[in-house]
Parts: structure tokens; C-alpha cells; sequence
């Protein structure tokens, strides 16, 4: 390696140093979207340089710079990756709720389904159009063909029996 334009010089150093930073702060900013993240990835990307300065020549110091940012960016994402699978299997280990109430829950579940499953066809349709779907009342009437006020009718038996059949007010 040529002595004279070593990176561990700190002149040559300094030289890629304001030859690069720039370019390579906004390619890290529009890949993260965070400027302080963006000067953390440079930073360290110029630690390492710093580190690898004799295996590194100028004409290549920047490749490597963006190569090195490159791949922090990807450890940081797939890191966050890893934290919210964790975050998201400790949310489904823990509840408030009492046993008492994630049996009841349970059991009305189960007595809910069974009372949609006993409505007529016509009516558990609209029913689940709406409610599951999110459809419409017009939306609904559209699709099967209908006015919509045969599906507020509809809607407005299949509400009666469901109450009827779970015995809520």
C-alpha cells in the first residue's frame, strides 16, 4: 500500500472524511428517515474505516463507508424486527382479564355464533355484510339486488333474534 496516501494518515483521513460524509449522511437519512440515526450509521461507519484504515485504500474508502453504513442499517432493522416479534409473543402471554372472564367471553362466543349460525340465510348475509365487512346499508342492497330497506328490515330482525337467543337487552 502506498505510504503517502495511507487512510491512516490523519490528513488523508480527514480529506475522505469531507470528500464522503455528506453523500453518505443523506444515503443513510433516505434510507432510515431519521437524521440522528443517519449520523449514528456515519459515525460508526468512520470508526470502522478508522479500525480497517490499513487494509483499506482511497480509491475504495468509499465503498467501503457506504458499504459499512449499508449494512448497520440492515442489522439495526432486522434488531427491530426481532424486538417487536418479541414485544408482540410477551403481549399475548399476559392478560388483566380475570379466568372468570375470558370463560364467560368463551362461552358467549360460542353462544353468539350459534344464535348467527340459526338466523335465516337472507338475514345472517346482510348481518355479516355489515357488521364483519363493514358494508354499507347501500352497499349491501347493491350487491344482492335488493332495496335498502330490505336490508334494514333485515338487519333489524336478525338484531331481534340474536337478542332473543342470547338474552342481552
Amino acid at each position: 500500500m502506498d505510504q503517502e496516501n495511507s487512510i491512516c494518515k490523519p490528513q488523508v483521513f480527514e480529506e475522505v472524511f469531507n470528500t464522503h460524509s455528506e453523500n453518505l449522511r443523506n444515503f443513510m437519512f433516505y434510507k432510515c428517515g431519521d437524521v440522528d440515526l443517519a449520523e449514528d450509521f456515519v459515525q460508526e461507519s468512520y470508526v470502522k474505516l478508522w479500525q480497517n484504515c490499513a487494509k483499506v485504500f482511497v480509491d475504495k474508502a468509499k465503498s467501503f463507508l457506504f458499504t459499512v453504513a449499508n449494512n448497520l442499517f440492515l442489522n439495526h432493522v432486522a434488531h427491530k424486527k426481532v424486538v417487536l416479534k418479541h414485544q408482540k409473543k410477551q403481549e399475548k402471554k399476559y392478560t388483566y382479564e380475570t379466568p372468570e372472564f375470558l370463560l364467560e367471553e368463551k362461552e358467549f362466543m360460542v353462544k353468539l355464533q350459534k344464535a348467527i349460525g340459526e338466523l335465516s340465510e337472507k338475514q345472517r348475509e346482510v348481518f355479516l355484510l355489515n357488521r364483519i365487512d363493514k358494508k354499507k346499508y347501500a352497499e349491501i342492497a347493491e350487491m344482492l339486488g335488493i332495496s335498502v330497506k330490505a336490508v334494514e328490515k333485515r338487519i333489524s330482525a336478525a338484531l331481534k333474534k340474536l337478542r332473543e337467543k342470547i338474552e342481552i337487552l
